[in-house]
């Protein structure tokens, strides 16, 4: 089989008859200099690399769990042929684990005076902005025995977005919020501003909803039913302090509080209503307002890609008084943060009365699963002693949630595959008691 390249040359160089003469200088550079002329050739013939032009384009958002592709375009200007290998580095959390050495590599060949593409496939683990940290080419002659390298900085940010996994449910909470419109055969019987229509008296009807002067009119007792009313203003507050750093699962509790945010957003905003959000823990981390129905759901989903949970203490006077400045008209305020005792008693509860006292106040946090099956477990002393530490904080989470509903507020504690649905549900049960 015939050799060609780098290997029929090394064969050719290996033959010579090195075994016959003593060492010496002259014979040493006799053997030495072909390979020494054809590595300077070689490196002669490579393409520079700092010559080359890099520019970027591709995506610049993706949802978490998503792919991205980042297309690289190579522009060649000399008047050699580019024969390279390629390394696109960006941040370990922009790929799955184990992939990085494959999708970020990539072998190219460029002639004089073209461009040619490469793309890399991203898939990030983690929410925020992804940055390309720089490329690295190497550049090899056409025997491949030496090579120039080089790096470019071409800057590039792909924005990772909440995955807003809760978005399966919104089909089913958009069909019981027609029912309380009054868009579908169901009618809600409830309190509400709006009138919808009159409908015969049956038992259980409130008597203050009777129209007397329909009555009078007919043979039946009428009543008025009632829409719940459109164009009320809601303020998703996300807790951003040290407990919403906890994981459940395999993600901070802050993921499962924006996710159900999400959610309850997208469901208020088909509702017709206004829809901000606040993001703080010692100070405002990120604040929304005033986005109309169509844009409000793209503008918190990139509000929230760059949120992180901060080791810190949330100041709860402080988060009353901006939620306070942020809502100054009657609204319903989401509370997603934690229902441990602690920061609850010493930190919500003093300033609570400020909140209920104008607004309807709703409280949301992340449960964890794991607490209940440690709460089942038994079989030996230490599944013994792990249900009695989970039936203790079941307890004291119980009795903080109880706390909480005495002074108005409604609670909603579920895990984090379930709060986003039981977020949805406690809003349209507000709706349709008319209480927003």
């Amino acid at each position: 089989m015939a050799l060609t390249g780098r290997a029929a040359l090394l064969a050719a160089l290996g033959s010579l008859p090195v075994g016959i003469w003593e060492p010496s200088w002259t014979g040493i550079l006799a053997v030495n200099a072909p390979l020494a002329v054809a590595c300077a050739c070689d490196f002669a013939l490579a393409a520079p690399v700092r010559r080359l032009g890099l520019t970027r384009s591709g995506d610049t958002s993706v949802r978490l769990g998503d792919t991205a592709d980042v297309t690289l375009t190579i522009t060649n200007p000399s008047r050699r042929p580019l024969r390279a290998r390629l390394r696109d580095a960006w941040p370990p959390s922009t790929w799955q684990p184990g992939t990085e050495t494959t999708a970020s590599r990539h072998r190219l060949t460029v002639p004089a005076g073209e461009r040619r593409r490469v793309t890399t496939r991203l898939r990030p683990t983690r929410r925020g902005d992804r940055q390309a940290d720089r490329v690295t080419i190497r550049s090899y002659g056409p025997l491949g025995l030496f090579s120039r390298q080089g790096t470019h900085k071409t800057p590039w940010t792909v924005r990772v977005l909440p995955p807003f996994t809760s978005r399966k449910h919104l089909p089913s909470k958009l069909a019981r919020l027609r029912e309380l419109d009054g868009r579908t055969s169901v009618l809600t019987r409830g309190e509400g501003t709006e009138f919808d229509s009159l409908r015969e008296y049956v038992p259980g009807d409130d008597t203050r909803s009777i129209d007397w002067r329909a009555t009078a009119r007919q043979s039946a007792v009428a009543v008025r039913t009632w829409r719940p009313e459109r164009d009320r203003h809601i303020l998703l507050v996300l807790d951003t302090g040290r407990t919403s750093a906890g994981r459940v699962g395999d993600a901070p509790r802050l993921d499962a509080s924006m996710d159900a945010a999400l959610l309850l957003a997208a469901l208020a905003s088909r509702a017709g209503d206004r829809v901000d959000l606040l993001a703080y823990d010692r100070k405002i981390r990120a604040l929304v307002q005033g986005r109309t129905a169509g844009d409000v759901l793209p503008s918190l989903v990139n509000a929230m890609a760059t949120l992180e949970p901060e080791l810190v203490e949330t100041n709860a006077r402080g988060l009353t008084a901006t939620a306070l400045r942020t809502s100054p008209r009657r609204s319903l305020i989401v509370l997603l943060t934690t229902l441990d005792a602690a920061p609850i008693e010493e930190g919500l509860l003093p300033v609570l009365s400020q909140l209920t006292q104008r607004h309807t106040v709703l409280l949301a946090s992340v449960a964890d699963p794991h607490i209940t099956e440690m709460a089942q477990a038994r079989g030996n002393v230490d599944a013994v002693y792990e249900a009695a530490a989970a039936a203790q904080a079941q307890s004291e989470r119980h009795r903080t949630a109880e706390q909480l509903r005495r002074n108005g507020v409604t609670v909603v504690d579920a895990t984090p595959d379930d709060l986003a649905p039981a977020l949805a549900d406690a809003y349209l049960a507000l709706k349709a008691a008319g209480r927003l």
